[in-house]
């Protein structure tokens, strides 16, 4: 099992941030794309590591054309010697169109389009492949000598695709080399009667199998040292889950768990501006019926158990003194030693 840790922030934070996490052993460092460019943030990372995977998680795809974003990668690919991936969200259409100023439409079929554009541009690059993509929402028949950067020594980005709902993981089946579950509000049951099938029907359609992707460990998870730690660490959900359950587009998981009226209530609330009464609403029951909980003690056999169609997941730890430092390693290398199927349980072809 790989382990990934974040980085993020200010572009002059991630210099020491990524170096902590190559000398502290992760095997990936990623970063989101909030309120700091993603691609910006990777590139800082890959000048300053040798070893560490490189992943954003994830880039916002819509407000930029895919050669944009194949160029950035075709860069990042050659600048971090074969480390870089690019992880791919869709964000939802207010934020399209009111934060970005861009356009919005059917999310699903657009960012198959949107990837496989990628992968023909790369392709020219690569193999002098005709430009020849004709879709309905993106279009590249134009490729001249001045702007073509040539091939690289190395494999061609992997992309990994952000999903949510049923559509999206076919998608990402069909033509994404990765996949990364919402971590924001994704509980086991929805990854396992929602997602994974949809994926398997993306893989299908495209004749490959589950070696063909990687999947990240669905992250509403909480881990502690103790029954104590854990309480504090569910109480942490409590805001991840007030802004996720509000919007609509994450209804679907909380309808799955019986909780679709605390989605009904999370959005009124959040319509009113009652940002700190949306958290205070969620209760500890309705946190663990979506929230999966492990000492660290047992998380080996809980990642063996429940992620075992994961080749990745995120772990965090505490490395303030010599003693949490050798916890935390100690913790990640048992967890790296974990080898998993890649294969979901019941969903085998």
């Amino acid at each position: 099992m790989k382990i990934g840790t974040g980085v993020g922030g200010w572009l002059t934070d991630v210099r020491a941030g990524a170096q902590r996490a190559e000398q502290n052993g992760y095997d990936i460092v990623s970063c989101g794309e909030l309120s700091h460019d993603s691609m910006l943030t990777m590139t800082v990372a890959a000048g300053v590591t040798e070893r560490i995977e490189l992943n954003t998680s994830v880039t916002i795809a819509f407000p930029r054309s895919p050669m944009v974003l194949a160029m950035e990668a075709w860069d990042l690919q050659h600048y971090s010697k074969g480390r870089f991936s690019i992880g791919l969200g869709s964000q939802v259409k207010g934020h399209n169109e009111r934060r970005f100023g861009g356009t919005w439409s059917a999310p699903a079929p657009r960012m198959k389009e949107y990837i496989q554009m990628m992968k023909a541009v790369w392709d020219s690059w690569q193999e002098g492949k005709k430009p020849e993509f004709l879709g309905k929402h993106y279009k590249y028949t134009l490729m001249t000598p001045n702007f073509n950067p040539g091939p690289i020594d190395y494999p061609r980005p992997k992309i990994f695709l952000a999903v949510v709902g049923d559509a999206m993981a076919r998608v990402a089946g069909e033509v994404a080399d990765g996949v990364l579950p919402h971590g924001g509000i994704m509980s086991d049951k929805y990854m396992r009667e929602v997602l994974l099938p949809n994926v398997k029907i993306g893989l299908e359609r495209s004749g490959r199998t589950w070696a063909d992707i990687e999947i990240a460990a669905s992250g509403y998870t909480v881990f502690g040292e103790n029954d104590e730690e854990i309480h504090k660490g569910l109480d942490g959900l409590r805001q991840a889950l007030s802004f996720y359950g509000s919007t609509r587009t994450y209804h679907d998981v909380l309808e799955l768990h019986d909780l679709k009226y605390l989605g009904d209530e999370l959005h009124r609330l959040s319509l009113r501006g009652e940002w700190q009464k949306m958290r205070e609403i969620i209760t500890d029951d309705e946190l663990l019926k979506l929230a999966q909980v492990s000492t660290y003690d047992d998380l080996p056999n809980f990642v063996a158990e429940h992620r075992e169609y994961a080749s990745r997941m995120s772990l965090g730890g505490r490395y303030a003194t010599p003693d949490e430092r050798d916890r935390s390693r100690a913790l990640m290398a048992a967890v790296q030693k974990v080898q998993t199927p890649g294969v979901p349980r019941g969903l085998e072809f």
